[in-house]
């Protein structure tokens, strides 16, 4: 029998969400969720660029599409930049007893980490509808917890594990979010959301302290730091303009210490255009990104993951494997006990959409 999953929120994650759903013989999709009005009566297949038509119609009545009682509900929302919303709504997805799995709020990406604040109110949720969330994504997600976890089955007597994105943003057409949140665009004298202090490790903070769990390692602190670069010259980019000495490049890490040394570090190194910030690390050449896991032990351990979309575009890659993060993991979490759950507590999830 298939799933029946109602798609939540077409954009940057959520189309590539769509489409993938419509296309996999195991989930029966049954409602969509929009937020635009010029969405609104489309059919699934339409706003999805596909064909034939899915008799799926998208609508934004959240009490008729929660009445549909589907199995799950992908939520593929922006959660960052509207935390209370996004609470709110997956709350009372949970309380009517359907599982969510979600790409939104990353904060909750390990729920022990999480503030009391986010963390309780799905808690409660959860535990009032027998229901199951759970959020993750490529980075933070894949990148810093299946890819640790898996080089350290194959390493012993460990000094460092290093967790890295080196990844080329100028195609990566989420300015509004992504964008703002890093800085791109903007002058020296602004003060991006992600520079202030707090925000790295409420965002990425928990894939650190997940290893460190796993591991069984207590970590005095984790400390965080941010840099920026700026453009000489302005030039065009697909996510964005980039004006004249304004950011085209970040690096920011998290540091967990431990035994008076960073233990767990995952590091984002993010440019718009190839040739900025050189003296950084860079993925290999001849790629435009890199998803990397370093442990330094005996024996060291080195793994690479490069993903290319559809359309040949490793950032298309990267939004379509984040959403297939989830949509590979429906059959699991379906079948989980309640309550907010992390990688830690799952098996693996792989695809078992095989092209005949």
């Amino acid at each position: 029998m298939a799933y029946r999953v109602i798609q939540w929120g077409t954009g940057n994650v959520g189309y590539h969400s769509l489409r993938h759903v419509i296309q996999h013989p195991d989930y029966d999709l049954v409602g969509v969720h929009v937020h635009s009005d010029a969405k609104v009566g489309k059919d699934a297949a339409e706003i999805a660029g596909l064909e034939p038509a899915t008799g799926i119609i998208a609508s934004n009545d959240v009490d008729a599409l929660l009445a549909l009682k589907p199995d799950c509900i992908l939520y593929n929302a922006n959660g960052e930049n509207r935390p209370q919303a996004a609470i709110e709504d997956m709350a009372k997805m949970l309380a009517a007893g359907i599982n969510v799995l979600s790409t939104a709020m990353i904060f909750i990406i390990y729920p022990p980490f999480a503030s009391a604040s986010m963390r309780e109110p799905l808690e409660q949720a959860a535990a009032a509808g027998n229901a199951t969330l759970y959020i993750n994504g490529v980075d933070p997600g894949f990148s810093g917890d299946v890819m640790p976890l898996a080089g350290l089955q194959l390493s012993d007597q460990v000094e460092e594990i290093l967790v890295q994105e080196l990844v080329d943003y100028s195609t990566y057409q989420d300015p509004e979010f992504t964008g703002v949140a890093f800085g791109f665009g903007r002058p020296e004298s602004d003060s991006p959301i992600m520079a202030a202090p707090g925000v790295l490790k409420a965002g990425w903070g928990g894939m650190v302290q997940m290893i460190a769990d796993r591991l069984g390692l207590e970590l005095d602190e984790i400390r965080e730091s941010y840099e920026r670069v700026f453009t000489d010259e302005a030039f065009d980019t697909p996510m964005m303009p980039v004006p004249k000495d304004s950011c085209a490049a970040v690096r920011f890490k998290l540091e967990g210490m431990a035994h008076g040394r960073p233990v767990i570090i995952t590091e984002h190194v993010n440019r718009l255009r190839d040739d900025i910030a050189p003296h950084w690390p860079m993925p290999p050449e001849g790629r435009k990104g890199v998803h990397r896991c370093i442990v330094r032990g005996n024996p060291s351990v080195q793994l690479e993951c490069f993903l290319e979309g559809s359309d040949g575009d490793h950032n298309t890659g990267g939004v379509q494997s984040t959403a297939l993060r989830m949509i590979n993991a429906i059959p699991v979490i379906c079948r989980h006990q309640a309550g907010l759950v992390s990688t830690l507590d799952l098996p693996y999830t792989p695809t078992t959409n095989i092209v005949p």
